[in-house]
């Protein structure tokens, strides 16, 4: 019986690892896939808008000099065609470099954007991490909405703001950074405490995910409690005698 029970332990474990697994492939990470295709639709159609306003500068100029000044002629037309064309792609591929690249967010980054480049980098780095440090990408992935729309209602010097954005444009970055450097057949090392570069990885990212959701929490309880005030201040103010009357 005692065979038994264990057994059926071991397969409900094994069944709850690999439901989370899923979980955590389907949700966060199905998540960060879908804001990160937004962001290149809306990186796309910025790029476009920018072609079409160059391009329509050269051919507005090549009209004022043609009505105004003299006719432009034939080389005067293929020189605009060529402007316009040299133009074209020389934005296209600064967007897409920027598109492909997605590096770190810079330091100097107001705090909502700093958290949509971060959750870009995140995206493009998890695919080159071992399976255990992409759980804790995806963790920290699903923090990130939530964070934003705090963070961007904080100063960019209060405390805690400051924690996370250290986080997110230095240290895990870094640490990310620092991992790519090592070379795979190394990787498997172990160091003087006995452990491997992956599994310093995993739990750099870990303590990283669990900086940024007490810092997460902390800017919600000071909501929270700011609402508090409010609403005391509002009841003490305008109370139910006061309505009554």
């Amino acid at each position: 019986m005692t065979d038994v029970t264990d057994k059926v332990e071991r397969a409900i474990a094994r069944f709850e690892r690999v439901t989370q697994q899923i979980d955590q492939r389907e949700g966060p990470a199905r998540e960060s896939a879908r804001r990160e295709r937004e962001r290149l639709n809306a990186s796309l159609a910025r790029t476009l808008v920018t072609i079409l306003v160059a391009v329509g500068a050269i051919w507005l100029a090549a009209t004022f000099i043609g009505l105004l000044l003299k006719p432009i002629g034939m080389f005067g037309f293929l020189g605009a065609v060529a402007a316009s064309i040299v133009v074209a792609v020389a934005v296209m591929a600064r967007g897409g470099r920027r598109a492909i690249t997605a590096p770190a967010p810079a330091a100097d980054l107001p705090n909502g954007l700093m958290v949509e480049r971060f959750d870009s980098y995140l995206y493009r780095a998890r695919r080159a991490l071992p399976a255990a440090a992409q759980g804790q990408i995806n963790a920290i992935s699903g923090l990130l909405p939530s964070l934003r729309e705090t963070l961007e209602r904080v100063e960019t010097l209060d405390p805690n703001a400051q924690d996370a954005r250290r986080l997110m444009s230095t240290h895990l970055p870094g640490l990310i950074d620092r991992y790519a450097r090592v070379p795979p057949a190394f990787r498997q090392e172990k160091d003087g405490e006995g452990k491997t570069v992956d599994e310093r990885l995993v739990e750099g990212l870990a303590a990283g995910r669990q900086a940024l959701a007490e810092t997460a929490e902390q800017l919600a309880r000071a909501d929270m409690a700011a609402f508090e005030t409010q609403g005391r201040f509002i009841k003490s103010r305008y109370g139910e005698e006061r309505i009554d009357s």
